[in-house]
């Protein structure tokens, strides 16, 4: 799979959007609708480019460009500001409660995002797990891991409603939404994006520190190389 260059991402789904919707919107230039439009086909754009190029489908990034999708069409059919702030919230909402879900299932969602192959020597693991009989103890661990993941995304759906109720107050439709759509964008990497990955952090750094516990493997025999 290729590899994500961070400065491309930040830039074509935060920079370039705010740029659009703070200064372009303007009725002298492209004016509230077609500034709403132009801002969002950047990150739209690039995330059915970067699916397309990967040939990686997986729900969170469709939920992504469906994120996109909404935030488009409240704007443009000019629905209550409120309806913003409840989508912001309903996406990291819906996760946390799908890794919570998952956790009855036989493909917990925590192994896909912390816990995979990609990452981690799962037979490494499975075999060491066996070898000292803490089969039972980390598939405690991995349940206590996935609720700290889910906590992550419940965090940040609630700091996602309250930063859009808090931003943006003002009608689509106007260069005003468009600004303020800009600004809570703009602010939503330190107020919402650091916050959340400190825990998702916390929970990856809980989960590999009991695997690590719990085999007596060393670091370098737990990651893949």
């Amino acid at each position: 799979m290729r590899q994500e260059n961070p400065f491309i991402n930040l830039l074509i789904n935060i920079a370039i959007p705010v740029v659009i919707l703070m200064v372009l919107s303007k009725e002298s230039y492209l004016g509230p609708v077609w500034g709403l439009v132009l801002a969002l086909s950047f990150p739209l754009a690039y995330g059915v480019y970067d699916l397309l190029k990967n040939r990686h489908f997986n729900a969170f990034s469709i939920l992504g460009l469906v994120s996109i999708l909404l935030t488009g069409g409240i704007g443009l059919l000019q629905l209550d500001p409120f309806w913003l702030a409840v989508k912001e919230a309903s996406i990291p909402f819906l996760i946390g409660v799908a890794v919570l879900v998952s956790l009855k299932t036989r493909y917990p969602l925590v192994k896909l995002i912390i816990y995979n192959d990609n990452i981690i020597d799962i037979n490494a693991v499975n075999e060491a797990l066996e070898q000292h009989h803490n089969g039972a103890a980390f598939q405690v661990r991995l349940m206590q891991a996935s609720w700290l993941l889910a906590g992550s995304f419940f965090v940040s759906a609630i700091l996602n409603f309250v930063l859009a109720r808090i931003i943006v107050v003002s009608p689509p439709g106007t260069e005003a939404f468009n600004a303020e759509l800009g600004k809570m964008t703009a602010l939503s990497y330190p107020v919402i994006v650091v916050p959340s990955m400190l825990i998702l952090v916390f929970s990856l750094w809980f989960l590999l520190a009991g695997i690590r516990k719990l085999t007596q493997l060393e670091w370098e025999q737990i990651f893949k190389n």
